[in-house]
């Protein structure tokens, strides 16, 4: 796609210039038809001096009209004078000399991105894997761009795709997948050292899908899933350690203090008590201490049983 915008380009260029010459001639034997006709027919004509000056000046007005050029803000154009690099024009209008000056090309300086692949390439570990990745660059000099190599658009993509192999076969796998952004930085080096010579600037590296074989994908999912069940148990086998830490100390408290466990009975006898409709077996024990104290009301209870029973 950028090859064929790249061409696009070129042949809008000549066309552009092949119209100009294209006009001049059109114009030349328009003024030529034109004397020709005013002199067959007889009419009074001008002396051959005014018709020179007045055909100079038409063609110089001609030449400065032909010869006035735009340029967007983001885009610079390469001026060749005699096929030699003359200047960069833009952004705004600028004048190039007809048959004398010829822009070569229109280099646009904002970001752009390309993308790009490394084809099954392997990994330090011996797997095969293709890479999809994103390079965003930018032109911050349009004369190296033009005069320094033949399509540069081609060149960025086509380092780009060297630099990602190379970094494929130099790491393994877990690293691509792991620690993706050190990959990244490694090939934005290795690129923009290149082509900083070509007047190019590659600002960053972006790697968008890594596609390995599908019978590797299957294990990495078992693998995966096997660590995720370790870790849980590993877990669940640490909160059964803290819990047993904990009824140790409560065991140990309850050990040295009898009320404490006294208190932790009436506290679970208390809590059985709320709900209303449930049934509690009560140990004799409890009931013996309840009686001096009556704290639940089961002495007044009994006694008003009795009472009733009695009547």
């Amino acid at each position: 796609m950028k090859k064929l915008e790249y061409v696009k380009n070129i042949k809008k260029t000549r066309r552009i210039n092949i119209a100009a010459f294209a006009g001049y001639c059109f114009f030349v034997g328009f003024v030529i038809a034109l004397v020709c006709v005013i002199a067959d027919a007889g009419l009074p004509v001008w002396p051959l001096s005014t018709i020179i000056w007045l055909l100079c000046a038409l063609f110089i007005l001609f030449v400065l009209f032909t010869g006035v050029r735009k340029a967007n803000e983001w885009e610079r154009a390469v001026v060749l004078r005699f096929g030699k690099f003359k200047s960069i024009h833009g952004p705004g209008l600028f004048f190039v000399l007809p048959f004398i000056d010829r822009v070569t090309q229109i280099i646009d300086i904002r970001i752009r991105v390309s993308d790009f692949s490394a084809q099954e390439t392997l990994t330090l570990d011996s797997v095969a894997v293709r890479v999809d990745a994103l390079c965003f660059w930018l032109v911050w000099d349009p004369e190296k761009a033009v005069l320094e190599v033949e399509n540069y658009e081609d060149a960025v993509v086509l380092s780009s795709k060297t630099a990602l192999r190379n970094a494929v076969s130099s790491n393994d796998l877990t690293t691509f997948l792991q620690r993706g952004d050190i990959i990244e930085k490694q090939i934005q080096h290795d690129v923009d050292k290149k082509t900083t010579e070509w007047g190019i600037t590659v600002l960053y590296i972006e790697i968008t899908d890594i596609q390995i074989p599908r019978a590797l994908q299957d294990s990495l999912s078992r693998l995966a899933q096997a660590e995720r069940e370790k870790k849980g148990r590993v877990l669940l086998a640490e909160a059964e350690i803290d819990i047993a830490k904990k009824l140790g100390e409560a065991a140990h408290i309850y050990q040295q203090c009898e009320p404490a466990i006294k208190l932790k009975a009436f506290s679970i006898l208390n809590e059985g008590l709320k709900a209303g409709n449930s049934m509690m077996l009560v140990p004799n024990s409890i009931t013996e201490e309840l009686k001096g104290s009556d704290i639940f009301g089961l002495q007044a209870l009994n006694e008003l049983k009795n009472k009733q029973k009695a009547e």
